[in-house]
């Protein structure tokens, strides 16, 4: 489904991905663990058009998601991002940020994309909070509004960037389990994450990348049990502490 080719990324002389090769089959769940500015945002940004590589391919369905610098549209259209900050428009109430691209893009009427609203909502355990303004709502509730406007655009895969890393606990929970009900429908997902309670429920594969680099991948049961690398032994210790 997605397909990763000796990706690097620099920023002037900083290198920041250093020949990333990797494979995500349809219906995986993919983590990607690893120490703050490893590279894992950047990836993550590189896969949905917000980076433009510096060298390297990306293929999605076997298409090319960047052609001379310049990022497919077609493709991208059919990845959906779910940022940590929530990135709600906060002027505008809850159906509004739902709606608004599925109207702008014309892919629905504005009855349609209403409707489509009103059963994402359902679905998340939001359709109360419909004519609300962001600033009304909790973090919890923000987050799952921000999987909601991502899932209504009907995305074949999903990008998700440290989705807990702001809530408390209680909130944790919430997103976790919503998170944990979308990968069982079958959504193909590519998660970053240092919440392992959630990475050991959802994950199918984790990847560890180190300085750039992918240094370990296996099933959350080795990844866990039986790391091999140096460096993801410490990672994990850290961890637990």
């Amino acid at each position: 489904m997605l397909e990763i080719k000796n990706l690097t990324k620099d920023f002037g002389p900083k290198k920041v991905l250093k020949g990333i090769n990797l494979k995500v089959e349809k219906g995986e769940r993919l983590v990607i663990i690893g120490p703050s500015g490893c590279g894992k945002t950047t990836l993550l940004r590189c896969i949905n058009g917000l980076e433009i590589p510096t060298t390297g391919q990306i293929t999605f369905n076997k298409e090319d998601l960047w052609i001379n610098s310049k990022v497919n549209n077609n493709i991208r259209q059919k990845m959906g991002m779910i940022f940590q900050a929530y990135n709600l428009f906060p002027h505008l109430k809850v159906r509004d940020n739902l709606t608004l691209a599925l109207t702008k893009l014309k892919i629905k009427t504005n009855a349609q994309a209403d409707k489509a609203a009103e059963t994402m909502l359902k679905k998340v355990g939001l359709l109360d909070k419909i004519d609300e303004y962001p600033n009304k709502l909790s973090g919890g509730q923000k987050q799952r509004v921000a999987i909601a406007r991502t899932l209504v655009m009907k995305p074949e895969i999903l990008l998700v960037d440290e989705p807990t890393s702001s809530l408390d606990p209680n909130m944790i929970n919430e997103v976790t389990n919503l998170m944990k009900t979308i990968a069982d429908e079958g959504m193909t997902m590519i998660i970053i994450s240092h919440e392992m309670s959630f990475v050991r429920k959802i994950a199918t594969r984790i990847i560890f990348i180190d300085d750039g680099k992918i240094i370990e991948e296996g099933p959350p049961e080795v990844i866990f049990k039986q790391p091999k690398h140096d460096k993801l032994k410490v990672f994990l210790q850290k961890l637990e502490e």
